[in-house]
């Protein structure tokens, strides 16, 4: 067997993508292992440290990314290799707001081109720095694969929140398929 490469995983899954999706939740091929490949916080994929520049390769990486525990891999049929991600694997860049408030539906972009509607099933959860307070939103996207949002995106979505009851306490957050999404509680806020 040859040694892992972007290339050849490229070509994998270009070819086991080509009607929709890859079915990366029903692969799982031996582990053949790392490779020097890192997603950083903003979002930029690296491959032996250098940025992939190439906007189509990185959709198709992203296509065949899995998650596993707190370990990240690229999957095909046949291989397995296991790469790095600094915080979230994919950043979710711009949002759609259609209605308003509980009737309001907020439809996600990735930079890969994944499209969620926050809801049930792909939820909103705001992580806070414990030195600074400072919130990180995050966006489930598909398979336990999570989106960091954008700073321009979060600055939008605070625009669109409100003060709602939630759990037995007054939350600053916002509504998206009939579903409240609590953001900070209200009585953290000025």
């Amino acid at each position: 067997m040859t040694k892992p490469s972007a290339d050849t995983l490229a070509a994998a899954a270009k070819a086991a993508g080509t009607k929709g999706p890859p079915p990366v939740h029903l692969w799982n091929p031996p582990f053949c292992g790392d490779l020097d490949m890192r997603i950083a916080r903003d979002g930029t994929w690296f491959y032996l440290g250098t940025p992939i520049g190439r906007a189509p390769l990185v959709k198709l990486f992203s296509s065949i990314l899995k998650r596993e525990g707190d370990d990240y891999f690229l999957v095909t049929p046949v291989e397995k290799v296991g790469i790095r991600v600094d915080d979230a694997p994919l950043l979710a860049i711009d949002f759609d707001a259609r209605g308003a408030e509980r009737d309001q539906t907020l439809t996600f972009t990735t930079r890969t081109e994944d499209v969620a509607v926050l809801g049930p099933d792909h939820p909103l959860r705001v992580e806070r720095d414990p030195e600074s307070g400072e919130p990180s939103p995050y966006i489930l996207i598909r398979s336990n694969l999570w989106a960091l949002v954008d700073r321009k995106s979060f600055y939008r979505l605070v625009d669109l929140c409100c003060h709602h009851e939630h759990d037995g306490h007054k939350w600053f957050g916002l509504w998206s398929s009939g579903q409240f999404f609590p953001v900070i509680p209200s009585s953290e806020l000025p």
